[in-house]
């Protein structure tokens, strides 16, 4: 069984199923904790009947600690594996392990919302959400790509075809805190056969006035109204190998 008190020796090995470092988690552990112990207070269960007994009493799960839970929930968010296959790695029934997924997802959500670490998702809120300070912002905006099962209406095949990954994909827009790294705003998703520049056109997002923003050739021609907007300059292996290539094409054209 997969157990924080082992796997909190191993820092790489941590990172790599939860997302989080060990210091990550236990920063997350007592908020996530609070959030569960509220939603257990009351006279009423989780399920919605009359509690029976107190508190705790009954039989002891196979998540018997805040810490097994949390762990739980992040390696089920990070990996997303079959139900079955999480079930075998914490001794669970896959209708216990269903269960638990849907008990405490929501409860994540309210912990990382009280930490301030949920990215928004409402454009309009943005500028109000990093624009607390009064010193210019540096923000990074770019696509990312995952891939997703190949559907089975041609239709749904050519929407959500990436061309430049070769794959089936869906696509989000996200924009991130240069300094703190932090994932400011994370878009609606959509097919991945979209363009970034049209995702950020749709989102209608809206940044703090003095934010500076970088930007990729991906959504080249999108000018928000902001401080300053910057791409990135190509680097000089970039233009030597063009020069290269070019000359290349000149002297087989002279051959010609």
């Amino acid at each position: 069984m997969l157990e924080y008190k082992q796997l909190k020796k191993n820092r790489r090995k941590f990172l790599a199923l939860t997302g989080l470092t060990p210091k990550e988690f236990r920063m997350l552990l007592p908020v996530f904790g609070e959030v569960y112990e509220y939603t257990r207070a009351g006279d009423i269960t989780q399920s919605g009947t009359v509690r029976q007994r107190a508190v705790g009493g009954g039989r002891k799960g196979q998540l018997p600690t805040p810490e097994q839970k949390l762990l739980f929930i992040l390696v089920y968010q990070k990996a997303y594996p079959l139900q079955t296959l999480l079930g075998e790695v914490f001794e669970l029934s896959q209708s216990r392990v269903n269960h638990w997924v849907h008990c405490l997802l929501p409860l994540l959500k309210q912990a990382l919302e009280a930490l301030e670490v949920m990215p928004e998702r409402r454009p309009s809120k943005f500028a109000h959400h990093e624009g607390s300070k009064r010193e210019a912002v540096e923000l990074i905006i770019d696509g990312t790509d995952r891939r997703r099962q190949r559907p089975q209406s041609p239709e749904k095949q050519a929407l959500h075809y990436s061309g430049k990954h070769k794959a089936h994909s869906d696509k989000n827009v996200v924009v991130v805190n240069a300094k703190t790294k932090r994932v400011g705003y994370l878009s609606q998703t959509y097919a991945g056969k979209t363009h970034d520049k049209k995702i950020a056109d749709h989102e209608a997002l809206c940044y703090p006035r003095t934010a500076i923003l970088y930007k990729d050739t991906g959504v080249q021609g999108y000018e928000p109204p902001v401080g300053q907007t910057r791409q990135p300059k190509k680097s000089r292996a970039t233009a030597h190998y063009r020069g290269e290539r070019n000359g290349i094409t000149g002297r087989s054209h002279a051959s010609e």
